[in-house]
């Protein structure tokens, strides 16, 4: 049976060439011979090729399962996929995104899709004496009060050029400048697609440091200061780590690294770039820190920042410890969460390392509050952020802004094909193909991008206001309810562990317990911590 269509055009071509030879007026047997002599050859292939034991099997007929596994995300999507399944993200957060991106406020028809007694199931409770919000332009100050920036509670999280097409680019920034928000650069640097349309910028330096590096990958204090000062940059974020794959680096191929590329990294043309897994900058919390002072100083005092994913909790403590002993901190914090995406990651990575966003903010927050810093620094929040539930969830939890970089992909057009890996993004969103990235127009883009920001806030406004408040920044965690299970609730308050302010500096227990067990541990000249006896 397995043979049957490959016996088939073996025995129908002969036939088809003779009764031609007897009747070559007869135009039905040359397109027969047509059509059959590229299935005969190809059958012969796949008979004898090694590579594939299906095809060499099934020859010819086989080739329909690599079709169909080619089109199976498509047919799932559309025709199998239910409204609540998230690959990675629901149809239900999609369509969201696009209604917002539109100017409308995302309503949804007949109630609920969520199971309101599952397990694991949060809401937010409402006050009988709800609040009206007239001002949802909700800003958080970061840095000192002459050289600070003024940031929106929603901004466009890191997105490198590379990663995506210059027209996303453009499209982002142009967006951020009509909203009045920031856009994150990625490590891939300032280019001038970011920079054609004046949109706040919030400038990642990386491991590979591009953009502000030497001829040896070394940073470069002097390229650093020229880009620094530019009007555009408002704050600047050292990379740390990456939610969606921390403590791997990464490399660019030579074939994607072009002329424009090469120069707008400070790299070689057609030479693998590679962004190593961490800093040669700095090797320890108190050297991070002065690195941190450097770049304030070459910046002109602007907010300077770090991004990071949590991972051994000793050494984001030891990073707080150094800040306490030293007196430098960072203007603000960045922290990105597991779930938290990119183009392409080890799916080792993306499954199973690294602190899920609502842990790693609790633990932050905590951290920075038993060191009686939490004032000082100000926290941003990433991963997996979509709806305004979603951004006051996280601030209850301690953030003081989000960004998002996967919903405002949407609104630019992304359909979730998940072909970011391998350039062949059906929207021209996620490549660098000229001939796919032109079906993105920059000014319809950037109007969807500002307005999905615009509604985002409003809607945030309006829960904020359902809960008797007026601002994100007066939620705590006793704002949130989890159902823990089929018979008893509880708040986030009573879930998460907590930490008094300068609980480190008193006599009193911490409740968090990374923070009790690890403190005498950690000290600001490693990122290790110390072996205590009897501890």
């Amino acid at each position: 049976m397995r043979l049957i269509p490959f016996l088939f055009v073996i025995c129908a071509l002969p036939l088809c060439v003779i009764l031609f030879w007897l009747n070559p007026e007869y135009a039905l047997l040359v397109w027969a011979n047509i059509l059959l002599i590229p299935f005969f050859f190809l059958g012969i292939f796949d008979f004898y090729q090694k590579k594939s034991p299906v095809l060499r099997n099934y020859p010819i007929i086989g080739r329909l399962r690599f079709l169909l596994q080619e089109i199976r995300p498509q047919i799932r999507q559309y025709f199998i996929e239910a409204e609540d399944e998230e690959v990675p993200y629901s149809r239900q957060q999609h369509s969201m995104v696009t209604e917002r991106s539109k100017a409308k406020d995302g309503t949804l028809p007949f109630g609920t899709l969520q199971g309101v007694y599952d397990i694991e199931h949060v809401w937010i409770n409402h006050s009988l004496t709800p609040m009206t919000i007239e001002n949802n332009d909700f800003r958080i100050h970061v840095g000192g009060e002459k050289s600070g920036y003024k940031i929106s509670i929603i901004n466009i999280s890191g997105t490198s050029f590379g990663a995506v097409s210059a027209q996303v680019i453009e499209s982002f920034n142009k967006g951020a400048s009509i909203g009045g928000f920031a856009h994150n650069t990625g490590e891939g640097g300032i280019t001038p697609y970011h920079r054609k349309h004046n949109g706040d910028l919030i400038w990642q330096i990386g491991t590979g440091y591009f953009g502000c590096r030497n001829h040896n990958g070394e940073f470069d204090s002097q390229k650093f200061s020229e880009k620094a000062s530019l009007d555009q940059v408002k704050m600047i974020e050292i990379k740390l780590s990456q939610g969606a794959k921390p403590g791997s680096g990464g490399v660019l191929l030579a074939p994607k690294v072009t002329s424009e590329i090469a120069a707008i990294r400070g790299v070689q043309e057609g030479v693998n770039c590679i962004s190593p897994p961490k800093h040669s900058a700095f090797y320890t919390p108190e050297s991070l820190l002065r690195f941190i002072e450097e770049l304030r100083s070459l910046s002109g005092g602007k907010p300077i920042g770090f991004k990071l994913a949590i991972g051994h909790p000793w050494e984001f403590l030891a990073i707080v410890k150094a800040m306490v002993e030293t007196g430098i901190t960072p203007d603000f914090i960045t922290v990105d969460g597991a779930e938290g995406g990119t183009g392409a990651a080890p799916a080792e990575f993306s499954d199973r390392v690294g602190s899920p966003l609502r842990d790693a903010v609790v633990y932050v927050d905590n951290a920075l509050r038993a060191a009686s810093l939490r004032d000082q620094i100000k926290i941003g929040a990433s991963g997996k952020i979509v709806s305004a539930f979603d951004i006051a969830r996280i601030c209850a939890l301690g953030a003081d802004w989000v960004n998002m970089a996967r919903p405002f992909m949407f609104a630019t057009g992304c359909i979730q094909a998940r072909t970011c890996h391998n350039g062949n993004c059906p929207t021209g969103i996620a490549t660098m193909d000229p001939n796919r990235s032109r079906a993105i127009d920059v000014e319809t883009k950037a109007l969807a991008i500002s307005q999905f920001q615009k509604t985002s806030r409003q809607a945030l406004a309006k829960l904020i206001g359902a809960a008797g408040l007026q601002n994100p920044n007066e939620l705590t965690r006793r704002h949130l309810v989890h159902r823990v299970s089929q018979t008893e609730i509880m708040l986030a308050s009573q879930i998460y562990p907590d930490a008094e302010q300068g609980v480190v500096f008193s006599k009193s227990k911490c409740d968090d317990p990374r923070i009790a067990r690890y403190w005498a541990k950690v000290s600001k000249d490693s990122f290790q911590p110390k072996v205590l006896e009897g501890v």
